[in-house]
């Protein structure tokens, strides 16, 4: 299943219907540190603390490109915000460019270093879509192996490096997402729309173990459900999520 920012609300109805997906707010905690030199297992997460964020082609744009609003609403509703967050790809004096949540995937932009906290991250995910295994790192130790559903051939799930934008306890269980699932910052590159949103891509439990292994999904990756219930009290969002071939 693919998973979008306002197609989350198909997550509701898929797990039980109506009760709308709760929110985990545990997942967001990180050291607050602003380092110069970091071993290169580390990423730097950017935490929002204005309401709106401006965010620039290039530090020399005149004008923003474009804006967000912090926090964001989850299927827009007012009681759901969500924290708004960037992995951040680089920093050039008061500049921090840090990777968008838009399409085309891999789009980036510049914001204001004192529009943001910086944080230091240690984990990491990395996908490996041949191999249907996903690895998850805690610094340089790998913490956790799982063996994955991905997309199908026609709905591919896209290569690239993303990062975890939200995660969301299911008021069901049993259903294809499973206990929980994590909305990332990409996009389907097969599908502009999934269940009337967005077709953002997400990594969440399952109802049916048997298909962990295989291309199954309309791009989300499929993970067991005992693992994503561990790493929803661990990863920060923020988190990068590297997706290969």
């Amino acid at each position: 299943m693919l998973i979008g920012v306002v197609a989350l609300s198909a997550l509701a109805a898929a797990c039980g219907g109506g009760g709308g997906p709760t929110l985990d707010r545990k997942a967001t905690a990180a050291p607050n540190t602003t380092p110069t030199t970091l071993p290169s297992f580390i990423s730097l997460i950017a935490r929002v603390r204005v309401p709106n964020v401006t965010v620039y082609d290039s530090p020399t744009s005149p004008q923003p490109s474009r804006n967000f609003a912090n926090p964001w609403l989850l299927n827009n509703d007012p009681k759901l915000p969500v924290e708004l967050v960037f992995l951040i790809e680089q920093r050039r004096g008061s500049w921090l460019q840090v990777l968008l949540p838009i399409r085309p995937n891999g789009t980036s932009g510049w914001v204001h270093s004192q529009d943001v906290t910086v944080q230091q991250n240690q984990f990491r995910i990395t996908v490996e879509l041949h191999a249907h295994r996903l690895v998850v790192y805690n610094g340089e130790s790998t913490l956790m192996t799982d063996t994955v559903a991905v997309g199908q051939p026609a709905t591919p799930t896209p290569t690239g490096t993303y990062f975890i934008r939200i995660l969301l306890k299911a008021p069901d269980p049993t259903t294809v997402y499973g206990p929980y699932a994590y909305g990332l910052s990409g996009h389907s590159e097969a599908l502009d729309t999934f269940d009337g949103g967005d077709a953002e891509v997400g990594i969440h439990g399952n109802d049916d173990a048997s298909v962990l292994g295989t291309d199954a999904s309309h791009g989300c990756i499929r993970m067991s459900n005992d693992k994503i219930t561990t790493l929803a009290r661990l990863l920060p969002l923020g988190t990068p999520v590297q997706i290969t071939a």
